[in-house]
């Protein structure tokens, strides 16, 4: 199929894309997150969260042939560069120095999202590729500054390296439920027996802390998280973003839309003492990959390393009790290393239309690429799993 055969056509909103249609083609991709998925997005969009108010102006990108939709991505036009966890600020900055607009940009990105997964939804690869170029030639026809696509699969990074996109690469931390002989946990004392003396007695040194400060831990899922439940939630979420001075990203009702469309995708972990909540984390799941993602968490009251347990033990427990097979810790989190969540490249792809800024940037790319090899380097050193057999 040429690329001639492609209509392209552009949507405001992802309320005028069919939800079935969208959902399809993510189920076909290798890594289909559920954070892509059409109830996400549209969540996002109809809550208010990320929205053009909000500096998100929607222009989703699909490409068809007769009735068929046969690639499509989640496409933003921005005017800053908050909720993206790429960071170009000083690309904006350098723009700015020498009197040109960096503002607004093309983002393909899972808003307030750095979850890594399928972005260049497509039938095939020659969809993937001539998506590719339609994003490149939208982002010529609009005269914006460039085009960034954050945190893909290595398909779509692959599709974007052959239509000339700079790659960049950050690091995230996740947990592999498996043990030195490539088999996966029995229990949190197995898991624990795959770590070193040193890390295994901090770890039972935090856990035994929480539990001397009587605290205790419920976990429920899907439906059977109550209103309360995710009213709780939300005040500990909130509270945890304005004890740094800033509003949150999402609003409550973003999470009263997934509790009512994406139930199946939320675990929600309650810490109490003397009967009364205290403290939350709230993690995605996907039962079909058998994955975990750690998202948001806060707490009422302070007790030490509680942080840790709300975070990481009681989810990776449940992870090992459940079956799941991978759990991400998020963006960034070098501490995350200590509990056994273990470095990850993680790459994004960029074009800019300015000529003379596209070689700057391609040189910081290189300098920082090296940087990023010496810090997975520097990482491996602290390994915190016992050398295997």
């Amino acid at each position: 199929m040429s690329e001639i055969d492609y209509v392209t056509r552009v949507f405001a909103s992802p309320q005028e894309i069919d939800a079935s249609a969208w959902n399809a083609l993510l189920e076909s991709e290798p890594d289909p997150s559920p954070f892509m998925r059409h109830e996400y997005l549209l969540a996002m969009h109809q809550s208010g969260s990320a929205c053009e108010p909000a500096g998100w102006q929607a222009q989703f990108v699909t490409l068809w042939r007769g009735e068929a939709m046969y690639a499509a991505c989640p496409m933003y036009l921005k005017n800053h560069s908050y909720g993206e966890y790429v960071f170009d600020w000083a690309w904006a900055n350098a723009y700015a120095q020498h009197g040109l607009d960096y503002y607004p940009k093309a983002l393909v990105a899972v808003p307030f999202t750095p979850v890594p997964g399928a972005r260049l939804l497509a039938r095939d690869e020659a969809s993937r590729m001539a998506l590719v170029k339609a994003l490149i030639a939208r982002t010529r026809e609009e005269q914006l500054s460039s085009l960034h696509l954050l945190f893909a699969q290595p398909h779509d990074i692959q599709a974007c390296h052959t239509a000339g996109l700079m790659l960049r690469h950050t690091v995230q931390f996740h947990w592999t439920n498996n043990d030195a002989r490539g088999q996966p946990f029995d229990d949190f004392e197995h898991f624990l027996a795959s770590l070193q003396q040193e890390k295994r007695k901090k770890i039972r040194q935090e856990r035994r802390k929480v539990a001397e400060a009587g605290v205790r831990f419920r976990w429920s899922r899907g439906t059977d998280i109550s209103d309360a439940d995710w009213d709780f939630f939300y005040r500990c979420y909130e509270r945890t973003y304005l004890e740094h001075g800033n509003a949150p990203y999402l609003n409550r009702d973003f999470f009263r839309r997934m509790a009512k469309t994406m139930p199946q995708h939320w675990l929600l972990f309650i810490a109490e003492r003397e009967g009364r909540p205290m403290a939350c984390s709230l993690i995605g799941i996907d039962d079909k990959t058998r994955v975990a993602y750690g998202r948001y968490w806060g707490a009422m009251e302070r007790v030490d390393c509680l942080h840790f347990e709300a975070c990481y033990y009681q989810p990776l427990a449940w992870c090992v009790a459940h079956g799941f097979v991978r759990f991400e810790g998020g963006a960034q989190g070098e501490h995350k290393m200590a509990r056994a969540l273990l470095p990850v490249k993680t790459t994004s792809a960029h074009w800019l239309a300015h000529p003379s800024f596209a070689d700057a940037v391609e040189r910081f790319l290189e300098r920082e690429g090296q940087g990023v090899g010496e810090y997975l380097d520097h990482l491996a050193l602290r390994n915190p799993l016992k050398a295997g057999p």
